[in-house]
């Protein structure tokens, strides 16, 4: 385990934040809920049926864990009630938001929009969609956030890795925005580097990646990383940021020298931003398997509350360092 992620784990303990876990049903979620809980990282609501989550779980120790049944629960008219107001608007009758309001996902996401809870986990075993679509529906985006989008905390093996002195890096976008616009790779930039120094502890230094550095290659695609790189210097000056850059040079300090001399990022990216989602995820999986880097995400950023999925391949502990994260978020 890393130092930053030992770090993550310490701060989130003294904050006494509440998580709901939707995700009864998986037995990964049922045991992060009760390592979460006896490490004392956040409180913990687990969804389901209680009687059915002991059954299938004889050996882990749920107490201090509160298990809630949207099925059985006295507030779920309440929520449902809830959510009918909030997209009566948008057509949803009485009897749709009755229906919604006995899922899972739906009562995790009305549990916060009520102030019950502070952060949502949600993921290990239901889609990437099935997890923001309630967020994007209830919570929202926070004021002047114009999208949602996400990132990875990628952690390097205990034998550290030369190219990672700070311990940790960032890559955004993997999980959400299949082909971001300049502007809204812009704004995912924006929102990363915000992640990287209030969750992680890290100075951003933000690299827009390409096949091309510095305008060695020729096509539209690098005329977006470019567009985005300056549009990014425009709305947040203070950032450290550079682009178009090739990985090596965005990485290797004696790469940067030959084809980004004088770049203040080049050569020490903390933060990678990746053109578009078929890049971000391929990238951050060959790192995670051939690297053997631990990989801690998607972490949805642009939340009016805290709601971040899970991959549907992730382990216990990364589930524990989700819930971290979610209720650092929170306390942001």
């Amino acid at each position: 385990m890393t130092n930053i992620l030992d770090e993550i784990l310490e701060k989130s303990a003294v904050l006494g934040k509440t998580i709901v876990l939707p995700e009864g049903e998986d037995p990964r979620v049922v045991a992060a809920a009760s390592s979460a809980v006896a490490r004392g990282i956040a409180k913990i609501v687990l969804l389901g049926d209680g009687e059915e989550i002991m059954k299938k779980n004889p050996g882990v120790n749920l107490n201090g864990v509160q298990i809630v049944n949207p099925k059985t629960s006295d507030k779920r008219e309440g929520y449902a009630n809830l959510l009918y107001e909030l997209r009566k608007n948008k057509g949803m009758t009485q009897e749709d938001a009755e229906k919604l309001s006995f899922d899972n996902t739906y009562f995790g996401v009305l549990m916060l929009k009520a102030g019950d809870a502070d952060g949502l986990v949600s993921g290990a075993c239901h889609s990437t969609a099935n997890t923001l679509r309630p967020g994007l529906q209830i919570v929202k985006t926070q004021q002047g956030v114009p999208l949602v989008s996400s990132y990875f905390l990628m952690l390097p093996p205990k034998t550290g890795n030369r190219y990672v002195p700070d311990g940790a890096l960032i890559f955004a976008d993997c999980g959400i925005n299949q082909n971001p616009s300049p502007e809204e790779l812009a704004y995912i930039a924006v929102a990363s580097a915000n992640s990287a120094r209030t969750i992680a502890g890290l100075e951003p230094r933000v690299a827009f990646l390409s096949h091309s550095t510095k305008g060695s290659a020729k096509h539209p695609d690098v005329d977006k990383v470019r567009t985005a790189a300056e549009k990014m210097k425009e709305i947040a000056p203070d950032v450290m940021s550079d682009g178009e850059l090739q990985l090596d040079a965005a990485l290797d300090a004696s790469v940067a020298k030959l084809k980004a001399p004088g770049s203040d990022v080049a050569g020490k990216a903390n933060v990678l931003i990746f053109p578009d989602l078929d890049a971000g995820n391929i990238g951050y999986k060959l790192v995670e398997r051939l690297g053997g880097y631990m990989a801690i995400g998607p972490v949805c950023q642009g939340f009016a509350k805290p709601i971040n999925d899970l991959s549907r391949g992730c382990k216990v502990e990364d589930i524990v360092a989700a819930i971290a994260i979610t209720a650092l978020q929170a306390h942001h």
